[in-house]
């Protein structure tokens, strides 16, 4: 530790942060610091949110993902059709990286609720946040763990399936054959669809039994189309692509084989949901369709970088954030795979990132951002997707407040001041790097206030980008802004961006100065804004 920060830090000596303050109602967290509870509601929103997949460094994920399913339990039980509708709210606005939190709590709401939650879950909850074949199977799967196969869950599921057309239906069935260890059959058989007509009728026995339907039946063409491509598997390559390009058969009802060639890919284009054509664009490039001067990059840079595009397919920062960060290092997560990135494409990418948050106005708040690089911050994942820790999470989040606002400044800390400007012009990539190689130490959230304090710096808005595993220092970071705003003459206020589920939270509830959002909600930046903007 420098020395200016040990005089100074003596200066600024309050409550330990080992310690609670007095009267404050504080809680111990993991790590042995004290630091406001979320509140139930609040801890419901981090989960759906961010999930629990992959633990902190202080809590392992069966602790953290049983204490935020214990906490669910308890919304519920407070009010079930609260939960239901959250559910469903931050289901179909996107601004949740996953959709998997969002199932499992409606699986527990049709579970522990009481028959009046019961009944919206397995209505409309079911209805609008299990919009795919892949969500229904999934929920199948969740729902097997909070009751048994009785008459309301029977009758939300045949709910589900008879009330979509039957192209779209078929479509789902086709598309998601099998998810979490539950197919479209073993649910026909557990809740038993009724068929209005024959060509319904033709679809379900071809769920059921494989029976393909005939030509009589426009509506189920796809399937037919499916059983040619299974027996001409051995075809060319051009002939496996006219098919595809007549018929627009999805790409998981291809022989695997067929997903080699790039002559296949090139007629999928046109059809490919823009989440998959991002979650592919390795593969694109691996197989030689996407190289720099390539007939389909630009058309495919186009779809990358269309904010109304990633907006109505509900494409979350963190999965393009991922995409990045995958795309760039040339080599799979998982497997072995490797491929040329193309510098457009990571360009693309990069945008997209940008474009993937609600559109936000400059406030002109003076702004500080203090991001959290201690040890725990580089411990476990965001919403369980590799390579992207909150550290990461964090600082790439912070650059989108960079490029928005003008009067901003950007710090880093652990325990002690780290330098970390962030320019306006500067990459993603670049940022994630530069995070990457910070040195992991132990974590005191008051030293963004001390900084500003120490160099009497300006500041409107404090955002802490943190996981609030807050112990090191010898002032409570919401002392630390009271002292601010009291020796500063400025009513500055605080944004606390929790970059996990845990329930802990360093702004006091009770400041109405201090807010706690959810970090890597798509909706965050405007959420700041606001509260930034208020009087």
């Amino acid at each position: 530790m420098n020395m200016l920060a040990r005089i100074f830090r003596g200066r600024a000596a309050g409550t330990l942060q080992t310690q609670p303050q007095p009267g404050r109602a504080q809680v111990r967290a993991d790590n042995g610091g004290y630091v406001y509870p979320l509140d139930r509601w609040a801890r419901v929103d981090r989960f759906l949110i961010l999930g629990a997949e992959s633990g902190t460094y202080y809590a392992t994920e069966d602790r953290l993902t049983k204490q935020n399913a214990v906490n669910l339990v308890d919304a519920i039980r407070e009010d079930g059709r609260r939960v239901v509708a959250r559910v469903i709210e931050l289901s179909e606005s996107g601004r949740a990286p996953k959709v998997q939190p969002a199932i499992f709590a409606l699986a527990a709401c049709a579970g522990f609720g009481d028959e009046a939650t019961r009944s919206f879950a397995l209505g409309e909850g079911l209805r609008r946040v299990c919009r795919t074949g892949s969500h229904l199977l999934t929920f199948c799967s969740f729902i097997e763990q909070f009751r048994g196969w009785g008459r309301g869950l029977r009758r939300g599921l045949r709910g589900w399936y008879e009330a979509k057309p039957v192209r779209d239906l078929a479509y789902q069935a086709l598309k998601y054959q099998n998810r979490e260890g539950f197919t479209h059959r073993d649910v026909f058989r557990l809740a038993h669809p009724l068929a209005a007509d024959a060509e319904r009728a033709a679809l379900y026995a071809w769920i059921v039994k494989g029976d393909v339907p005939t030509e009589e039946f426009q509506a189920l063409s796809l399937l037919r189309a499916h059983a040619t491509a299974k027996v001409s598997e051995g075809a060319d390559a051009a002939t496996c692509a006219e098919l595809v390009r007549a018929t627009g058969l999805p790409r998981e009802a291809l022989p695997s084989a067929w997903l080699k060639e790039p002559r296949v890919w090139e007629a999928l284009l046109p059809g490919l949901p823009l989440t998959a054509l991002i979650r592919n664009l390795a593969t694109l490039t691996r197989v030689g369709l996407l190289t720099p001067k390539g007939e389909a990059t630009a058309p495919v840079i186009a779809r990358i970088t269309d904010r109304t595009a990633l907006r109505k397919a509900r494409i979350h920062p963190i999965a393009l954030l991922a995409a990045l960060t995958t795309y760039k290092s040339g080599r799979g997560v998982r497997g072995s795979a490797t491929w040329t990135p193309v510098p457009a494409v990571v360009d693309a990418l990069d945008a997209a990132f940008a474009l993937a948050f609600e559109n936000v106005e400059p406030t002109g708040a003076r702004t500080l951002i203090g991001l959290d690089v201690s040890g725990s911050m580089s411990s476990g994942t965001i919403a369980g997707i590799p390579g992207i820790t909150p550290r990461v999470g964090a600082a790439a989040m912070a650059l989108t407040h960079v490029r928005t606002e003008e009067a901003v400044r950007v710090m880093a800390f652990a325990d002690d001041f780290v330098p970390f400007e962030i320019g306006k012009a500067e990459s993603v990539d670049s940022v994630v790097q530069r995070t990457a190689a910070l040195p992991f130490m132990g974590t005191d959230c008051a030293l963004p206030m001390l900084y500003a304090l120490e160099r009497r710096l300006t500041v409107d808005l404090f955002l802490i980008m943190t996981d609030s595993e807050t112990w090191a220092g010898t002032i409570h970071p919401d002392e630390a802004l009271r002292r601010y705003r009291e020796r500063m003459g400025i009513p500055a206020k605080l944004v606390v961006v929790g970059m996990t589920s845990n329930g802990f939270t360093i702004a006091d509830p009770n400041d109405g100065g201090m807010l706690d959002v959810v970090g890597f909600d798509a909706a965050t930046p405007a959420l700041i804004a606001d509260f930034a903007r208020k009087a």
